[in-house]
């Protein structure tokens, strides 16, 4: 499983759309995220930077941690 800082999430839409532009890619992903910390955990077949890009594509900012 991989974590990235999320930056922009505050809501249950924010998690629905970022849980959804990941799994758009792979319908197997694993999506955790946790608005507190901002940190979204993906447990996935994609690389990193798939997952990266999914989430920015959605408007936020992302980075591996």
């Amino acid at each position: 499983m991989q974590a990235f800082k999320v930056k922009g999430m505050s809501c249950g839409h924010c998690v629905r759309a970022i849980t959804q532009a990941v799994q758009a890619r792979d319908a197997a992903a694993d999506v955790q995220v946790d608005l507190g910390s901002g940190e979204v955990r993906v447990a996935s077949r994609l690389e990193d930077q798939s997952v990266l890009e999914a989430i920015r594509e959605e408007g936020y900012e992302a980075e591996l941690l």
